[in-house]
C-alpha cells in the first residue's frame, strides 16, 4: 500500500506539481512550523500502530483525549485570567464574568504578592495592584472572594514563590464559609522551576523550592483530594521565545523533576499524581500546536507509566490549563488580536484542553477593559456553542499531516529529555544554563525571522497603517497602594500579635527540619500573618536565590 501509494506521489510530483510550481514558485522555500519542522507539501498514509500510538479516548496513551466523550458531555472550563487593584475591585471583575458565563476563576496576583513582600515594603513601590490583585493578608482573600461560594466554582490561582501561602489563604476562606474542604476544587501553579528558567518570581534557592512544593502535594493529597496541586507550566517558557517543541520538552523535564522529587520524599505516584496538571501556551502555528497537545499526552502517559511505574489509569492522564499566546499580541491594529486569539483557542479546543484563557484584544497595551473580557469570554462560548468542532471527539485524529507532525514533535521532545537527563535532571540543567541558553536562542531566530520578514506579523512589518484611534484602556491609579496600606494598618491593629509571633517562631521552627510546613502556615495565615512577614520567616532560614 505504501509502496504503491509512494510511486503515486513521485509521478503526482513529475506530472502536476512540479510544472505549477515551474509557473509560479512556493512562496517560501522550504516551509517550516515555529520548531523547524519541514512541511513536506503533501502527506499519506504510513504505517503505525493505532493501538499503542493513539489509542482511544479516555485509554492509555490518551493521545486523543483524557475523556472518553470529551466535549460531547461538558465543555472545557472557560476560565478567565483577572485581577487588579484591590481585592473589591478583582471582586467585582469575579461577579461580572460569572455573570457572563465563566465557568472557572483564575486569579492574577500583582507583582509584591508573587515574590512575598507586603504593600508597604518599598520594593513594592510603583508595583501594588498593577498586574494583578495586592494580597497582604487573610483579609484581602476574604474580600476577593467576597458573596462567591467557593465550593460551586473552581480557582486557578498563578502564584509560585508563594503557593503555599496563597493556597492557605484560600482554604481559611472556604473554612470561613464552612466549606468541606474534600470537595474544594481548582488548581495552584506552585511551577517553580519555569521561574529559574523563564519568569524569575522566585525567592528561595531551588532546593526549598522543591521541597515546598512536595509539602504541598504532600498536604492536599490528605486534605484537599480534588485540588490540582500543581501547574507545569510551559506558557511562560514559550512566552521567553521557546519554540513549541522546546516548550513541551521542558515542561515535561520540569515534571519529571517535580515527580522525582515527591517519590524521594516517600509518597506514592498514584496517591498524588491525579492531582497534577499542566499548563500550556496556545500560539499561532495552528497544527502544529494541535500536535503538541495530543504528543504531550502521549509522552506524559508513557513516563509516568514507564519511569515511575504508575498503574492507575488517572496518574497517567495529562490534563491541561491553556491560555492563548500573550507574546503573539501586537498594540499595533489591536482588533487583529481577536482573529489570532479565536485561532489559539480552537487549536486549544481541537488538542483536547481542559480548561481555557482567551486573551483580550487589548492586553498589549493594558490590563483588558471589561469590555475586551467580555469579548474573549465570548470567543470561547462561539467556539463552544456555534462551531460544531465540539461534537465529535479529537476531530482531527487521523490526519496525515498532524499525525506526522505529532509524531516528529514526540520524536524532538524525547531527544530534549535525553539532553536533559544528561544534565543530572531538571535543576542541574537550570544551574547550567542549559535551558535559558536554548530559549534564548530561539527567541533570536524568531526575532530575526520578524526583521526580515521571513515572518510576517500583520501591522507590524507588513500591512502596516497610521494609526489615530486610541482605544480606551483600563489604567490602574496610584490610589491603590494607600487603601492597601491602610487596609493593612488595620489587620495589624486588629489581630493578636502574640499569636502571629508563636505562629512565625514554629513555622521557622519546622523549616529548620523536615516536616511539612503547610500546617504551620495555615496557621499563621488564620492569624492574620502577612504574606511579607511569611515569607520572611521562611526566609530567615533558606535564605534567598541570587542567580
Amino acid at each position: 500500500m505504501a509502496s504503491s501509494l509512494d510511486q503515486h506521489k513521485k509521478r503526482w510530483e513529475k506530472e502536476k506539481a512540479e510544472p505549477a510550481l515551474r509557473k509560479r514558485p512556493e512562496r517560501i522555500s522550504p516551509f517550516r512550523t515555529d520548531s523547524d519542522i519541514e512541511i513536506d507539501k503533501l502527506y499519506l498514509p504510513r504505517a503505525f500502530s493505532y493501538e499503542q500510538q493513539l489509542g482511544f479516548p479516555g485509554e492509555f496513551p490518551f493521545t486523543r483525549g483524557v475523556q472518553p466523550a470529551m466535549f460531547r458531555n461538558r465543555f472545557w472550563t472557560m476560565r478567565q485570567y483577572a485581577g487588579f487593584g484591590t481585592a473589591e475591585e478583582s471582586n467585582e471583575r469575579y461577579r461580572y464574568l460569572i455573570g457572563q458565563g465563566t465557568t472557572g476563576l483564575s486569579v492574577a496576583f500583582d507583582l509584591p504578592t508573587q515574590i512575598g513582600y507586603d504593600s508597604d515594603h518599598p520594593l513594592a513601590e510603583g508595583e501594588v495592584g498593577k498586574v494583578g490583585v495586592a494580597i497582604d493578608s487573610l483579609a484581602d482573600m476574604e474580600a476577593l472572594f467576597d458573596g462567591i461560594p467557593l465550593h460551586q466554582v473552581t480557582t486557578s490561582m498563578t502564584i509560585n514563590a508563594t503557593a503555599a501561602i496563597l493556597l492557605c489563604m484560600y482554604v481559611a476562606v472556604a473554612r470561613k464559609q464552612g466549606v468541606n474542604l474534600a470537595t474544594l476544587s481548582g488548581t495552584v501553579q506552585n511551577d517553580i522551576l519555569k521561574e529559574y528558567i523563564a519568569r524569575g518570581t522566585y525567592i528561595y534557592p531551588p532546593a526549598a523550592s522543591m521541597r515546598l512544593v512536595t509539602d504541598i502535594f504532600e498536604w492536599c493529597s490528605d486534605h484537599l483530594p480534588k485540588w490540582n496541586t500543581i501547574s507545569i507550566s510551559g506558557y511562560h517558557i514559550r512566552e521567553a521565545g521557546a519554540t513549541a517543541a522546546q516548550e513541551l520538552a521542558f515542561t515535561l523535564t520540569n515534571g519529571i523533576a517535580y515527580v522525582q522529587a515527591a517519590v524521594d520524599r516517600g509518597l506514592d505516584v498514584d496517591r498524588f499524581g491525579g492531582q497534577l496538571s499542566f499548563f500550556f501556551n496556545a500560539h499561532n502555528n495552528f497544527f502544529e500546536e494541535i500536535a503538541k497537545f495530543r504528543a504531550a499526552r502521549r509522552l506524559w502517559a508513557g513516563i509516568m507509566k514507564d519511569r515511575f511505574g504508575a498503574k492507575q489509569e488517572d496518574t497517567m492522564k495529562l490534563r491541561f490549563h491553556a491560555q492563548t499566546g500573550g507574546a503573539t499580541l501586537t498594540a499595533q491594529q489591536i482588533d487583529n488580536n481577536v482573529v489570532r486569539v479565536t485561532l489559539q483557542a480552537l487549536a486549544a479546543v481541537l488538542g483536547g484542553c481542559q480548561s481555557l484563557h482567551t486573551n483580550a484584544r487589548d492586553e498589549a497595551l493594558a490590563l483588558p477593559t471589561e469590555e475586551a473580557a467580555r469579548l474573549a469570554l465570548r470567543t470561547q462560548q462561539v467556539i463552544a456553542h456555534e462551531s460544531g468542532v465540539t461534537d465529535t471527539v479529537d476531530p482531527l485524529g487521523g490526519s496525515y499531516y498532524l499525525e506526522s507532525l505529532t509524531d516528529e514533535l514526540e520524536t524532538r521532545v524525547r531527544d530534549y529529555i535525553a539532553k536533559v537527563d544528561a544534565c543530572g535532571g531538571a535543576v542541574a540543567a537550570i544551574e547550567q544554563q542549559f535551558y535559558q541558553s536554548h530559549i534564548a536562542e530561539s527567541a533570536y531566530r524568531y526575532q530575526k525571522a520578524i526583521e526580515s520578514k521571513e515572518k510576517i506579523i500583520i501591522g507590524v512589518n507588513e500591512f502596516r497603517e497610521e494609526e489615530t484611534f486610541q482605544p480606551e484602556i483600563l489604567r490602574v491609579g496610584e490610589g491603590i497602594r494607600l487603601k492597601q496600606l491602610n487596609r493593612l494598618k488595620d489587620v495589624k491593629s486588629g489581630r493578636s500579635k502574640e499569636a502571629v509571633e508563636s505562629a512565625l517562631e514554629q513555622l521557622k521552627a519546622t523549616a529548620h527540619r523536615s516536616h511539612n510546613v503547610l500546617p504551620h502556615i495555615l496557621i499563621a495565615v488564620e492569624a492574620y500573618a502577612t504574606i511579607g512577614e511569611i515569607s520572611d520567616a521562611l526566609r530567615s532560614v533558606w535564605g534567598e536565590y541570587e542567580g
